[in-house]
């Protein structure tokens, strides 16, 4: 499977939840500490922005120059349409690309980290908007495959990954890869 398939996918789910937000929402807390909803989507629109500018010319300036202006559904379109333009090119997967602090790496695994991204962030989103959250099975297994490769020393340096939450054996793939990223499965808005 087309790493840039699943994240597409992937990213569908997340425009339904994108979609449903409303302004007022835009305050509300979400599982990743000290953000609000509006934070998470400056960030999902940066990191769309610069992967797809890594796509087109091996590196990005900035990851953090997303802006929602006054609209923050249409800003996120619009970012993700700027990162499936950009990834549409086959050659892009056998380029080298500087992804953020994270280093070099083949289009492939800058592929890999962004579905990773997608996935994690729609859980954020569904949670913060008290929404169900239905991510595409194949897409939590591959993305929980790269989250089992991020090494516990340094998981925060840069701000990058929290510590790992404990969770149960028999725990779903879903909850394992949350719980790798950090994040506690069972997180409400209070």
């Amino acid at each position: 499977m087309d790493l840039r398939e699943l994240d597409r996918r992937s990213l569908l789910v997340l425009d339904k939840l994108v979609a449903a937000a409303t302004p007022a929402d835009l305050a509300r807390p979400t599982p990743c500490a000290g953000w609000t909803l509006a934070d998470l989507l400056r960030h999902q629109v940066s990191e769309n922005h610069a992967f797809a500018t890594a796509a087109r010319e091996g590196s990005a300036p900035d990851w953090d120059a997303g802006d929602l202006g006054d609209d923050a559904y249409a800003a996120y379109e619009a970012s993700v349409d700027d990162f499936l333009d950009a990834m549409a090119d086959d050659a892009v997967l056998d380029r080298q690309l500087t992804i953020n602090h994270f280093g070099t790496f083949p289009g492939t695994i800058a592929a890999h980290m962004h579905l990773v991204d997608t996935v994690a962030h729609g859980w954020d989103l569904a949670r913060t908007l008290g929404l169900p959250y239905e991510p595409d099975a194949e897409a939590v297994h591959v993305a929980l495959q790269l989250a089992e490769r991020i090494p516990d020393e340094g998981r925060e340096k840069n701000g990058s990954f929290a510590h790992r939450v404990d969770v149960s054996a028999d725990a779903s793939e879903l909850d394992r890869f949350l719980a790798l990223l950090g994040r506690d499965p069972a997180w409400t808005v209070s």
